[in-house]
């Protein structure tokens, strides 16, 4: 499977960014899309997640109430709407797809990557 994120930008304080990201490969039902982010000197750090099949989500509490994942099946396509930015959501956001199901940690063996997309939240 490959993965690709887009969407990410420079935005102000308070501002919403929508990113995407496109899948190439199966996916099966058991499979659960995830987001993390890494900002400059610090660890990759769980964000959201979602299962493929039946959508159920979870979030990290630091964004619990102004991001939400999403998918579309029948696209390929995987989402992170993130509202209310703010300064400290600066970071490379990677999308992942975790054959193992929902793993909030930062390695997993079942895990596949793409590529990052820079979000930078600056006034």
């Amino acid at each position: 499977v490959q993965l690709q994120a887009s969407g990410g930008g420079l935005v102000q304080p308070g501002d919403s960014l929508r990113l995407s990201c496109r899948i190439s490969g199966r996916l099966f039902s058991s499979t659960a899309m995830h987001w993390f982010r890494q900002a400059p000197g610090k660890e990759r750090e769980f964000v959201a997640a979602i299962r493929w099949g039946a959508g159920t989500t979870i979030y990290a509490d630091t964004v619990k109430g102004r991001f939400t994942i999403s998918r579309e099946k029948s696209n390929e396509m995987a989402y992170l709407q993130m509202n209310s930015l703010k300064p400290e959501d600066s970071a490379v956001y990677y999308c992942a797809a975790d054959f193992g199901g929902v793993s909030t940690s930062r390695d997993s063996r079942s895990r596949y990557w793409g590529r990052g997309t820079q979000v930078t939240v600056s006034s």
